[in-house]
């Protein structure tokens, strides 16, 4: 099963997540919440749209902006919406 670990902590784990550009998405119910708070940040990509970040902290260290997600992705990326993608040192186990 997929799983974002970070520091010793998973911070989400599915069987249902999606495979874009080789990153994995998690559905949102799969998040451990407690370990993320809303970033400033936003990118634009040009055929998904505009992504929001996470900030992901564990035993008080802070990767800023370690996760992201589409809240309102263009049409081709719909199968995105709301889910999670993971960087900056955070590991994706199949």
């Amino acid at each position: 099963m997929p799983r974002a670990v970070w520091n010793g902590k998973v911070l989400a784990e599915s069987n249902d997540t999606v495979v874009v550009e080789g990153n994995h998405y998690f559905p949102p119910e799969s998040i451990n919440r407690e370990y993320f708070t809303p970033s400033d940040k936003t990118t634009v990509c040009g055929w998904k749209g505009t992504a929001n970040y996470f900030d992901v902290e564990v035993d008080d260290e802070i990767n800023p902006a370690a996760a992201w997600f589409y809240a309102t992705p263009s049409a081709a990326a719909s199968q995105i919406r709301d889910h999670v993608g993971f960087w900056r040192g955070v590991r994706v186990e199949s």
